[in-house]
């Protein structure tokens, strides 16, 4: 069984009960599944969970090189030499990312408002970054573009392969 999952902010991807924060058992009443890979409790979209332990292996794993697609709302507007380090593999300290894909896009239309807002300053303009890795380390985006000077304000995962979030609100989840 494959549930594909739209994650709200703010939730934690555990099924274990949490005293400050939403899990996912408050949003999928189905027995024995369990998160390929994880979101952090500030980032957004896509998580697919599994009932099948080869195939949660396979789909978390950073061997199996599953292309994952992330939307980021950056502080300021980075110009495409910005960008470069990010192509190139960034040194993160504990490790050297691999060359990501990396363009400046226009704010997605599937977007729904984030509960909260993301902080704005008048005299800071935002952008949106599509960023493509095949890793997924710990806060791993989030640390890329704050390492080239332009830190993320929401981050979304739109897709992992072929999976994507398309027709699949806010908080609620399909079965594939």
């Amino acid at each position: 069984m494959l549930i594909l999952f739209n994650k709200p902010y703010g939730v934690i991807c555990q099924f274990s009960k949490h005293d400050a924060y939403p899990t996912l058992k408050d949003y999928i009443a189905i027995p024995e599944v369990y998160p390929a890979g994880r979101l952090d409790t500030d980032s957004e979209g896509l998580l697919i969970l599994t009932d099948d332990g080869k195939l949660q292996h396979q789909i978390a794993h950073p061997m199996h090189k599953e292309i994952k697609t992330y939307w980021a709302q950056v502080e300021g507007v980075p110009s495409d030499e910005d960008l470069m380090p990010l192509r190139k593999g960034v040194d993160l300290g504990d490790f050297v990312t691999k060359a990501a894909q990396v363009m400046l896009i226009k704010e997605p239309e599937i977007l729904w408002p984030r509960v909260p807002p993301i902080r704005e300053r008048k005299a800071i303009p935002t952008s949106w970054l599509q960023i493509k890795i095949s890793e997924g380390k710990n806060r791993q985006v989030r640390r890329m573009t704050a390492k080239i000077g332009y830190p993320t304000l929401r981050l979304i995962r739109y897709s992992i392969g072929s999976y994507t979030l398309d027709d699949i609100p806010l908080g609620t989840w399909k079965k594939i």
